[in-house]
């Protein structure tokens, strides 16, 4: 599954590899567990939900081309 971020001061939505992703979400989270809150997020995004972790929003890449 491939996952797109977006910071809130950021108008498009960009592709992230999984090691730029734990490093979003340790600068995000603190001393929060990097790798539980990524399964958390990928499990979430599944059906299609956005999931904000403090200014950085995850979701899964659409098929669509279409980034609103």
């Amino acid at each position: 599954m491939k996952i797109q971020t977006q910071y809130n001061y950021e108008k498009t939505w960009r592709t992230t590899n999984e090691d730029d992703l734990l490093k979003i979400i340790e600068e995000e989270v603190g001393d929060a567990d990097p790798k539980g809150t990524l399964s958390y997020i990928k499990e979430a995004i599944k059906t299609g939900k956005v999931i904000l972790v403090g200014d950085c929003r995850f979701r899964k890449m659409s098929e669509e081309k279409n980034d609103k």
